[in-house]
């Protein structure tokens, strides 16, 4: 008899590890997929058209609130993590609640997964959400095309929409982000990257994702997720660490893992950390991996309208992932809110309505920052009116995608962008070094 498996996922590496491990394998019967930590992804189902020949209805997808009672109802042996981000007390605690409940529980090495491709790939991964992985692949990017060559990125999955329709999708132009109805959290990783002139793919089946790409690129970059590992093998592996939040590069899964699998190990934000935390990170990370090049880089800040802040009482909007499930208390324009000279960054709260109200009262760490969550139209409705509501003189947004595109507010917005400066030429010359190979 098959193998009862159940995935649990957050819309993305538990459907690639469907794909890769569990399609059209006879030895596993799939019955079921649980959703956790992005709104709106459960209750739907696995379609058909993409789960192969053993799934003629698809598979289901349940909240992993309800794991334990799934795993008894459905008979399973098996539960497998299929998501990234979390704390290792928190593994611990599915991996309990899946024994006591009779299953076995599944770490998949990431190697398991791993797509091979026709052409050069540079993967850029991370410790922790909001380290700095894409303005490190916006880097890299430049660098390629400097260079004459044509670098196309492929971003970890993000599909919390129609998943037949998200199959393979390629975003060229802004008007492709209107046309696939992406949410804020899509637009801050593939906007960027369309503005610099490259073209993002991203969607469910990474297989076809990647052929399609390869027949446009001379060097794929791999734009990673949360702190996941590449679903593609990497010819280079960069993993981006954070000064800010120090041990977790210890203690979390699966950013350790992608330290340890690190070419080199970029450290980012060392113009906002203390020396002695930096120094700390480095014997961290070099106790892990010894033989990683050690990269300390700057995150630089860039307005051309910083001189309207000064003085001014702002709200601060953040990026989403980072402040939220990324647990970081804030970022680039709280940075900037000093730099420039607010008078005072107001608490969101007391404006905040809706399911912007919801977040604050799950992500209690939060106080100075206006998180920019918009995963549906509600959401960006109840993120507009907290803005609206507020007292604020002026809005301060780090969100990569600029707001004022999406949102109608009764406030100046401030758009604030950041990109990667390395203080030495070692990352430079290691891409440019793998272009001439």
């Amino acid at each position: 008899m098959p193998k009862r498996v159940i995935i649990l996922g957050a819309a993305g590496r538990d459907f690639h590890n469907f794909n890769i491990l569990f399609r059209d394998n006879k030895e596993y019967e799939v019955v079921g997929f649980t959703a956790n930590q992005i709104p709106y992804i459960s209750g739907r189902r696995y379609p058909a058209s993409l789960a192969g020949s053993l799934y003629k209805d698809g598979i289901q997808i349940y909240d992993e609130a309800d794991l334990s009672k799934l795993i008894k109802e459905l008979n399973v042996d098996m539960a497998v993590l299929s998501y990234s981000d979390l704390n290792y007390t928190e593994v611990m605690h599915k991996a309990s609640i899946a024994n006591a409940a009779g299953a076995d529980f599944w770490l998949v090495a990431p190697e398991h997964t791993m797509l091979k491709s026709n052409k050069k790939v540079i993967a850029v991964c991370a410790v922790r959400t909001g380290s700095g992985k894409s303005q490190t692949s916006r880097y890299i990017a430049k660098i390629v095309k400097s260079l004459g060559m044509k670098a196309v990125v492929i971003r970890h999955p993000m599909p919390y929409g129609d998943l037949e329709k998200q199959k393979v999708q390629r975003f060229e132009s802004l008007e492709d982000l209107d046309k696939n109805r992406c949410t804020i959290e899509e637009r801050e990783d593939y906007e960027p990257h369309i503005r610099n002139g490259f073209v993002v793919y991203s969607g469910v089946d990474y297989e076809a994702i990647l052929r399609e790409a390869e027949k446009e690129a001379d060097l794929i970059i791999w734009d990673g997720g949360n702190n996941d590992a590449p679903f593609i093998k990497p010819d280079l592996m960069i993993t981006v660490a954070d000064p800010l939040r120090v041990g977790h590069e210890l203690s979390y899964y699966p950013g350790e893992i992608v330290a340890r699998m690190a070419d080199i190990i970029v450290i980012n934000k060392v113009n906002s950390a203390k020396k002695e935390d930096v120094d700390r990170l480095i014997s961290n990370l070099k106790s892990i991996n010894s033989k990683a090049k050690i990269v300390l880089a700057n995150s630089e800040i860039y307005t051309e309208e910083g001189q309207l802040i000064k003085g001014k009482r702002v709200l601060v909007i953040e990026d989403g992932p980072t402040v939220t499930h990324g647990e970081m208390r804030f970022g680039a324009a709280t940075v900037a809110a000093k730099i420039f000279g607010a008078r005072e960054i107001l608490d969101p709260r007391p404006f905040a309505v809706g399911e912007i109200k919801a977040t604050f009262e799950k992500y209690k760490h939060l106080d100075k920052v206006l998180p920019a969550v918009g995963y549906s139209d509600k959401q960006i409705k109840d993120l507009e009116d907290t803005i609206n509501n507020s007292e604020a003189d002026l809005v301060i947004s780090a969100t990569p995608t600029d707001l004022r595109n999406i949102i109608k507010v009764n406030k100046k917005i401030v758009q604030i962008r950041y990109e990667l400066k390395p203080l030495d030429d070692t990352l430079e010359s290691s891409v440019k070094q793998l272009l001439k190979a």
